[in-house]
């Protein structure tokens, strides 16, 4: 397969085989996602790998559950879809996945979110060069309970940026359109 066809066939997978994925591979992942470029070679990002289903269930269930009083104090705007489907005991934001990385890093690094952003982009590719599917969970985030955050191996001064799922798809969900780029304007030197 070429590049140009890895990069049409990545999709975002949410439909998961129950078979775990070995921290063998997790770590090549991780240990190729560390390849990815960060502000000043920084390299601000940490990983959290949880493949443990009991503890994925409570991280769900603890991100619903804020997402939800934020929505009722009026901290967040939720469609009336993710309302429902949070409110659902048996929905699970990880989709049953076998595996989360959350990709963490120091609240002071002020290239925090683009640094994570380019290494989630290497664990998706990673991973996908595995066989295997992935997809960013922004409603897996909000994890505060700080016992819940200490059992990640998180302090006070961390941040999630990227919960990433993966595991072996049971299917490959077909592509969504892609729109042609828009480029606003091309500026090239004029040679006379």
């Amino acid at each position: 397969m070429t590049y140009s066809e890895f990069l049409k066939k990545r999709r975002s997978v949410r439909d998961y085989e129950q078979k775990a994925v070995g921290i063998d591979v997790i770590n090549e992942i991780l240990n190729e996602a560390t390849l990815a470029p960060s502000a000043s070679n920084n390299q601000p990002c940490r990983f959290v790998v949880i493949n443990c289903r009991e503890t994925i269930k409570r991280l769900s269930d603890e991100s619903k559950a804020n997402l939800l009083k934020d929505f009722e104090q009026k901290k967040a705007s939720l469609s009336p879809e993710y309302i429902e489907l949070l409110k659902n005991d048996k929905f699970n934001v990880f989709y049953n996945a076998p595996c989360v990385i959350y990709i963490v890093g120091s609240k002071a690094v002020h290239s925090l979110e683009i640094d994570c952003a380019l290494a989630a982009s290497y664990i998706m590719f990673a991973a996908a060069a595995r066989g295997l599917g992935t997809c960013w969970i922004g409603l897996g985030a909000h994890i505060r309970d700080p016992k819940l955050k200490a059992e990640l191996g998180m302090d006070e001064n961390l941040r999630i940026i990227a919960p990433l799922i993966i595991g072996y798809p049971k299917e490959i969900p077909a592509a969504s359109p892609r729109n042609a780029p828009k480029i606003l304007r091309v500026i090239s030197q004029v040679k006379g």
